[in-house]
């Protein structure tokens, strides 16, 4: 019987994987069939493993599809952010605001998610409207509304009319993932279908675009 960890409530099961070949612990969501799974390289406890879990949680739930409600995010809880993490901090004073690795938050706790949750959505639509910015010109198209929602079952939208929807949860993806899928949605401009010329104008934007759709 694979080997498996439960984290949280209610409980996700996470399959255990250990490869003597990886250098460092790796999480992956995988698809509905699969479910997640931890690869841990040599030398790592299951102890390890389970911190390791609880310290991802919110990451998990978040890419798991499931409720905000569900995430605990509060004072010195670890989100992946782009490229890195960053750990939500309470603040005395100031303004929402990254200091390196740390988001300080400021105000009562109980405001604490919400606010953690409203910076997380403008720095989505700023890495995204950059993104459309760069892809856009590059197809010799101009995009409409950009908006910033919270779907279910997709991570970005494009319609008839050129307004493109992208889900604030890929600031939690890594950069490139994000890009992607700016990408994606930005060739639906020119074209509204996933033939072989819309995958070769993703192609244009996005060279490496199959590894990064595969860690969606």
């Amino acid at each position: 019987m694979a080997e498996a960890l439960t984290v949280g409530s209610p409980p996700i099961e996470v399959r255990i994987r250990r490869n003597q070949r990886a250098r460092r612990l790796v999480l992956r969501v995988g698809c509905a069939r699969s479910g997640p799974t931890l690869t841990l390289p040599p030398g790592v406890s299951t102890a390890a493993a389970r911190t390791f879990l609880h310290d991802h949680e919110a990451w998990l739930r978040s890419h798991l599809g499931q409720s905000r409600q569900s995430v605990a995010v509060r004072d010195g809880t670890l989100l992946p952010f782009g490229d890195g993490e960053i750990r939500i901090v309470a603040a005395p004073d100031g303004r929402p605001r990254l200091e390196g690795d740390l988001l300080m938050i400021p105000g009562r706790p109980a405001d604490l998610p919400v606010r953690a949750g409203a910076f997380l959505r403008e720095a989505a639509r700023a890495a995204c409207v950059a993104a459309v910015a760069r892809h856009a010109p590059a197809l010799g198209h101009r995009a409409g509304r950009i908006s910033l929602r919270d779907p279910r079952a997709r991570w970005g939208s494009c319609t008839s009319a050129g307004d493109l929807m992208f889900s604030w949860r890929l600031v939690l993806a890594p950069a490139a993932v994000l890009d992607y899928v700016v990408a994606h949605e930005v060739a639906h401009l020119a074209e509204m279908n996933h033939s072989p010329r819309f995958w070769a104008r993703v192609r244009a934007l996005c060279p490496d675009y199959g590894r990064q759709r595969a860690w969606l």
